[in-house]
């Protein structure tokens, strides 16, 4: 994959990229290795449990060079010569999310979805921590104009035939940002940008009705999936005070109507196993779920030609979960463990496990069951 990042470089090679905002942009070319479909879970990000991972059993990083941007352009047009369709997929990950936690995410997506897209993560500074939710969403309004850039330059690729953006939780915030300024400063939304999958957007509602209608009538087709048994929503409704896009009942008034008028495209995960207990992490964990997003991805779907209709329940069997869905790392409020030093995991795993107590009680707390 290709890397754009806001992130500042971090002092330790090993970490490669901090939680801390950069002043300028950087790039980097990654290869991760995934084991065999054989050896693994669909849906789960195997962690290495020391340096270097096992290859056979363990995601592993073949490649990790930071790199300036001529040479980020070459490794993109590499991938994009190699996709049949000439697509590209943009990755922005969400809140609480290292930088290898934002790179092994994708790479899970790529592969257990199957899609043949040429892939862009774009990260931003994420402090990868449950405590630093202000932080977070400050570093993701940061971002906006860098990421305006990266999808304008990818438009403007003249090998490239169309764009597709995979957005999740806090993503969705930079993500509706820097479209909604790309359609006013350009008047319009380059038409090679025809897809974008909004996951569990943690963005209040009525902004998320403001940024959209800024677009205009030439806009991406949007496919918003949404569930009501998201926790992780549930409590940043609870801190922010309104409605989460994320977690709206799209057969519910008013949300029906604008959803209709908008043409905004519903995928309801509500009811869809998982085994991220805060249900914010479905769309990647649930390995139909994934198939569904790289179908969309790889057939550009348009929303005349969807086959997941308005307002529908997209359901699934939960036959074989278990054995299907690995216990992937959670995206929310769940944080992830250190793979680069054994002490550093040690520690803040047990500080994890004390505060997501936490976390999981208030959430309970006001989450009906």
């Amino acid at each position: 994959m290709v890397v754009a990042t806001t992130r500042q470089i971090a002092s330790s090679p090993a970490e490669m990229f901090s939680g801390q905002r950069s002043i300028a942009p950087s790039f980097a070319d990654i290869i991760v290795s995934i084991p065999p479909d054989g050896s693994r879970q669909a849906g789960e990000v195997q962690w290495p449990q020391r340096i270097p991972g096992n290859p056979a059993t363990e995601f592993v990083t073949l490649r990790a060079e930071t790199i300036d941007k001529p040479a980020a352009v070459a490794a993109f047009d590499r991938l994009i010569a190699k996709s049949p369709k000439h697509r590209a997929l943009v990755f922005v990950h969400g809140f609480n999310n290292r930088f290898e936690d934002a790179v092994f995410r994708f790479a899970q997506l790529v592969h257990d979805s199957r899609t043949t897209a040429a892939p862009v993560l774009f990260t931003w500074p994420s402090k990868g921590s449950v405590l630093a939710y202000g932080y977070d969403r400050e570093s993701a309004t940061y971002s906006r104009d860098t990421l305006e850039d990266l999808l304008r330059w990818l438009a403007r690729n003249p090998r490239v035939n169309s764009v597709s953006i995979l957005a999740h939780s806090m993503g969705n915030w930079v993500t509706l940002e820097a479209l909604r300024q790309m359609a006013i400063r350009d008047g319009k939304i380059p038409r090679k940008i025809d897809t974008v999958l909004l996951a569990a957007p943690d963005v209040d509602v009525d902004l998320a009705r403001e940024q959209i209608a800024a677009m205009g009538s030439r806009r991406p087709g949007f496919i918003l999936f949404v569930s009501r048994e998201d926790k992780a929503l549930a409590l940043s409704q609870r801190l922010w005070g309104n409605t989460r896009l994320g977690a709206i009942d799209p057969e519910q008034e008013p949300f029906k109507s604008e959803l209709q008028r908008e043409r905004i495209e519903v995928v309801d995960l509500t009811g869809v196993p998982s085994p991220d207990k805060f249900r914010h992490g479905t769309f990647a964990e649930n390995p139909e779920v994934a198939g569904l997003i790289g179908r969309m991805v790889a057939e550009g779907q348009t929303l005349g030609d969807s086959r997941v209709g308005l307002g529908e329940r997209f359901t699934l069997a939960a036959t074989g979960a278990a054995a299907t869905m690995g216990n992937a790392v959670g995206l929310a409020l769940t944080a992830p463990l250190a793979i680069v030093d054994p002490v550093t995991r040690e520690h803040y795993s047990d500080h994890v496990e004390a505060f997501g107590k936490k976390v999981e009680h208030t959430v309970e707390e006001i989450t009906p069951q």
